[in-house]
């Protein structure tokens, strides 16, 4: 199969340089896969309350500016079409039928305060992690299978994970990788109780219907890919190829997010910034 790789923003603000750093490498990677790879570029705006027009617009704006191009996404049409995220509920739906049918998932009434609280609950060491569910509170296998919308329960929904099982990958740049399930992970949400679906069912979803080879995406994701390795092994599918790129830090250390106004693209392309000498040190770093 010809190389398909995907950029995929989130228009929950502004993109800075970080996140340009990782789309220019996709492309990178796209480009090196032969004059048949394509590259996608799908708006990751599952979230309404936070994903704005004006956000989803400056990215396909910025990400131009900076000397991506790509060859399907919602500017410019393609056979997968829609590829906004909050255009494609249905896809959705018929993912989380299946789990549910399969017995991988269950309606779960706690919060992700309550999981926090829970003093048996460990915590991964990264801060965005999510709090471990403790396994005591699961519900027996095939509960929630009678119900035939996800949001009729009111509820959560959460993928049981198989305990004490390592689920392992070789990242194209990481190197080999390997979590524990119900200790470096617990039972994650795939659909939320105000009828959204979650990022890890939402990704897969999209990933295997637009037939994306291989992901590339920043390494704080490398927790994310062995839930999503779960979820395509629940519906007989073989997930992508991984590659994870070294995120970009701010002066303390911290990796940048779309707070840092002043170095967000908008921001650079107003002030008159040079796109190709911030492509230039892009490939520096890349030749280290």
């Amino acid at each position: 199969m010809p190389y398909r790789g995907r950029l995929a923003p989130t228009p929950t603000g502004r993109l800075h340089l970080g996140h340009a750093r990782t789309f220019w490498f996709a492309q990178q990677r796209a480009r090196a896969a032969g004059a048949d790879a394509r590259l996608i570029l799908r708006m990751e705006d599952l979230d309404a309350a936070r994903c704005h027009p004006e956000f989803a617009a400056a990215a396909l704006e910025d990400l131009r500016w900076i000397g991506l191009r790509w060859n399907e996404g919602p500017d410019v049409g393609g056979p997968h079409a829609p590829y906004e995220q909050s255009k494609r509920q249905e896809v959705y739906l018929e993912v989380w039928q299946r789990l549910r049918d399969g017995g991988f998932i269950y309606p779960c009434a706690r919060s992700r305060a309550d999981v926090q609280r829970a003093a048996q609950a460990p915590h991964a060491e990264d801060e965005d992690a999510e709090p471990i569910y403790p396994a005591e509170w699961r519900p027996p296998t095939g509960i929630g299978r009678e119900i035939s919308t996800p949001g009729q329960a009111n509820a959560n929904w959460r993928f049981r994970v198989p305990d004490g099982e390592t689920v392992a990958f070789t990242d194209a740049l990481c190197g080999p990788q390997a979590f524990v399930a119900g200790s470096d992970f617990g039972d994650f949400l795939v659909w939320r109780r105000d009828d959204v679906p979650a990022y890890e069912l939402a990704v897969v979803a999209d990933d295997y219907a637009m037939a994306i080879t291989e992901v590339v995406r920043g390494a704080d994701l490398l927790r994310s890919t062995v839930r999503q390795i779960l979820i395509f092994r629940a519906l007989g599918w073989t997930p992508p190829a991984w590659c994870h790129a070294p995120l970009l830090l701010d002066e303390n250390g911290k990796r940048m997010a779309k707070r840092h106004d002043a170095l967000s693209l908008t921001a650079l392309r107003a002030g008159g910034a040079d796109p190709d000498k911030i492509i230039a040190t892009f490939a520096r770093e890349l030749a280290k």
